[in-house]
């Protein structure tokens, strides 16, 4: 439903005018990749770490905690630091790089780009989010709730549309300006801004970037 709304909102008031044949072509290969790789990994993926979860998530940091607000917010904060790291690896080591580039292979950028990734990325990630929700010990319903709240942002920042106030914003959180330079053609402007939902990783470990690429895509 998210990607539909995103979907109207690029055409009605899109950030940049895209040409039809290349947004064409991103379409057919974002839309494949997500039909072949996404939905069978997507799968995969929650059912991993929901079962990992419920297994394994009193023996983590927050593992003794009294469930409630508290631990909600901890989990989601420390979740959301371990994918903020494993996107920066992904970009240090050219092992990682080598398949994480395909993500960055589109030359448009648009809420479609949000389904594109190799499926060798997707799952050393999983076993990379198990690892850390074991470590963290998060709920199995949390891991539900945070892998949907990810999925949210990812289809958001991915999108070719304006945010009002988005200085502001993108203060606390990733917007689409921020990740449309992480997507720049040049690897100085995209090693950079790599958090999915909150934007002070970024600020703290000194990895934003505040720019207009000139071109997107490898």
């Amino acid at each position: 439903v998210l990607f539909f709304i995103l979907l109207i909102i690029e055409k009605k008031f899109p950030y940049m005018q895209i040409p039809k044949y290349e947004l064409k072509a991103s379409f057919k290969t974002n839309t494949g990749a997500f039909l072949i790789n996404n939905v069978i990994m997507s799968v995969f993926s929650l059912s991993s770490l929901i079962l990992v979860a419920s297994n394994y998530s009193n023996f983590g940091l927050l593992g003794g905690m009294d469930d409630g607000p508290l631990k909600w917010i901890l989990s989601f904060v420390l979740f959301d630091f371990a994918v903020y790291v494993w996107h920066w690896l992904g970009h240090k080591y050219e092992f990682l790089w080598r398949f994480h580039k395909i993500h960055h292979s589109d030359k448009s950028f648009n809420v479609s780009t949000g389904f594109r990734f190799h499926v060798f990325d997707l799952l050393l990630e999983i076993v990379y989010k198990c690892a850390f929700v074991v470590i963290i010990g998060v709920n199995a319903y949390l891991v539900l709730s945070i892998e949907i709240i990810e999925l949210f942002f990812i289809f958001f920042h991915h999108a070719n549309i304006r945010i009002k106030n988005e200085d502001v914003v993108s203060k606390f959180i990733i917007t689409p300006s921020l990740h449309r330079t992480h997507h720049s053609t040049l690897r100085s402007e995209h090693d950079s801004n790599y958090g999915i939902v909150l934007s002070i990783w970024d600020i703290m470990f000194g990895t934003r970037k505040e720019l207009v690429p000139t071109n997107i895509g490898l």
